[in-house]
């Protein structure tokens, strides 16, 4: 019961936040070839070091 208590708050916000990020993203001028630059470049990271073992 306690683990309820103190889990279902957590899960309330972050649920909010969650709902407030994509409300401000929607109105928000993002440049999107910046954005999947960044998100691409951290992957192939992440890729390479499981390939190679390195890092």
């Amino acid at each position: 019961m306690i683990r309820f208590v103190i889990i279902l708050p957590l899960v309330v916000v972050a649920f909010l936040l969650l709902v407030r990020l994509i409300k401000d993203v929607k109105n928000a001028k993002i440049d999107w070839t910046g954005v999947t630059t960044i998100i691409a470049f951290i992957a192939l990271a992440f890729w390479l070091r499981h390939i190679t073992g390195m890092g």
